[in-house]
């Protein structure tokens, strides 16, 4: 069997030194810094996520700042999904692509600097602007077109390193883990693309009119929205989890043969659901049928890879009790299985007729983006930042605060939203004797302050276990001086974990 050992190099020695990665010539220093940046990102999008959270809840504490809310929203949906969430698949399949390609990254150091600096300039650029009323007003894609350009030049940046890194490789298979990075890349860049066509009111402004109208706006809106967290919120953190739930756990992943099919089905299905945004609008019926039954569909090929991740812990389950970043990645694993099962449910139209433009949609977002995405970038930084900087952990007893205070916060935010968005949408449909509504809007509105006082309470938890995340990783960095090199093989798993397949899988 070939295995990956500590250093990721695929056949490589189980006794191979730390200092191994330096001599094959992996670019360690640009994923430190992606890994930094996914750090402050992460903070700095909980901390905005917990402040407009706090606004809903308590609106006097707008401090006179007219749609402040407006413009603080898209602060935090972007720094979340596009600094912390896209930052960490930066540093991760930069990561693991020179480990299992066992060769450097393809264009040099030169190059992926510009991609770095290129990318946290786009945040800075479109973050700011939002504040400014500076925004296409389209979910996920607020950024006017010159900061849309900016990213689309950073990410052909990024394709060509990955699949030059995958073209020079000196190991002829191609780990899994690489297909869906490669699928989540060319991917997101394809929906960029279109989804922001439009035209400038002038070269020297900052307003575009897009190239679409009316229900084609929507279509391919929403096209983008649903396939933009689809493939970087869904590929890329399966690419994520295919490398890290198995270096872990020190187990071969459950079956190959099953990660395959998983991907080909799921690339194949998850580009066709977009539409079940738009049920009961003026797209044609047949369009947000089509929607409806490629959501069905993905039941299969997401649970195949739930059912994948969560099988690779066989004969090491006991583990979970001693090991919390473990913990982390196959919690992450189930609350994928928990998403992906509920999002076909809501596609349904007869559900989606009670969930449509309710918090129940909300409590769906985040029960994949704090459980799934979130869960799965703290196990897999935990992972890497002893190994980057040749350091112990600085505390391993801070891992399980940060697992229980945000896995609090999870149960507080997703139940709050649960039930209040059901309550939303029973309290619209519901008449009277006489076929009036019983309820008026506003007093929908009122029944929701308890449940967004405990949805804020919530975000503020996550917040508190994102700083013990971060002063973790920053203690971690901060010791003294690097291990010695043999301790250090200790420390990154000198016994290897094995990602190919079994004789039997």
């Amino acid at each position: 069997m070939t295995a990956i050992t500590a250093t990721g190099a695929i056949g490589a020695t189980a006794s191979a030194p730390a200092s191994s990665a330096a001599i094959a010539g992996y670019n360690e220093a640009i994923v430190r810094r992606f890994t930094i940046a996914t750090v402050f990102w992460g903070v700095f999008g909980f901390a905005a996520g917990t402040w407009v959270a706090t606004l809903l809840a308590f609106p006097e504490l707008n401090i006179g700042l007219e749609g402040s809310f407006g413009r603080l929203r898209p602060v935090h949906t972007s720094a979340v999904i596009l600094g912390f969430a896209g930052n960490a698949l930066f540093a991760t399949s930069f990561y693991v692509v020179q480990r299992t390609c066992r060769t450097g990254l393809w264009g040099g150091p030169r190059l992926a600097n510009a991609v770095f600096w290129g990318y946290q300039a786009f945040l800075i650029i479109a973050l700011t602007g939002y504040v400014m009323g500076i925004t296409q007003s389209r979910e996920y894609a607020e950024p006017e077109w010159y900061a849309d350009i900016w990213l689309t030049v950073v990410w052909v940046g990024y394709l060509a390193i990955f699949v030059g890194t995958l073209a020079t490789r000196r190991e002829p298979h191609i780990y899994v883990a690489n297909w869906f990075f490669l699928a989540y890349i060319i991917t997101v860049a394809v929906l960029h693309i279109i989804n922001n066509l439009a035209m400038p009111v002038s070269f020297v402004g900052t307003k575009s009119y897009s190239a679409f109208s009316g229900v084609q706006d929507a279509l391919i809106q929403w096209w983008y929205g649903h396939n933009m967290v689809g493939f970087l919120l869904t590929a890329g953190f399966i690419g994520v989890m295919y490398y890290f739930v198995p270096k872990q756990a020190e187990r071969p992943i459950y079956s190959y043969r099953l990660s395959i099919v998983h991907f080909w089905a799921l690339i194949f299905l998850y580009i066709w659901a977009g539409p079940h945004h738009l049920h009961y609008t003026a797209l044609p019926d047949w369009a947000q049928t089509l929607g409806a039954a490629f959501s069905i569909m993905l039941w299969m090929p997401s649970w195949g890879g739930m059912i994948n991740g969560i099988m690779t812990l066989s004969g090491a389950w006991g583990r979970l009790r001693t090991d919390p970043i473990l913990r982390f990645l196959v919690v992450a694993v189930a609350f994928y299985g928990m998403a992906t099962f509920e999002g076909p449910l809501m596609a349904l139209k007869p559900v989606n007729a009670l969930s449509h433009y309710t918090d129940w949609t909300v409590g769906h977002v985040h029960s994949g983006a704090l459980g799934w995405v979130a869960f799965m970038t703290f196990g897999a930084l935990y992972y890497l930042v002893p190994r980057l900087w040749n350091r112990p952990l600085w505390s391993l007893r801070l891992v399980e605060w940060h697992f229980w205070i945000a896995s609090l916060a999870i149960v507080l935010y997703i139940t709050a939203m649960w039930v209040s968005g059901i309550a939303q949408g029973l309290m619209w449909r519901a008449y009277d004797e006489f076929g009036f509504l019983r309820y008026s809007f506003a007093d929908s509105v009122a029944m929701l302050h308890p449940y967004y006082v405990t949805r804020a309470l919530g975000g503020l938890f996550y917040l508190i276990g994102g700083l013990l995340f971060a002063f973790n990783i920053i203690m971690t960095i901060r010791q003294p001086a690097p291990v010695a090199a043999a301790e250090g093989a200790a420390i990154a798993g000198a016994a290897p974990a094995p990602l190919r397949p079994t004789a039997g899988s």
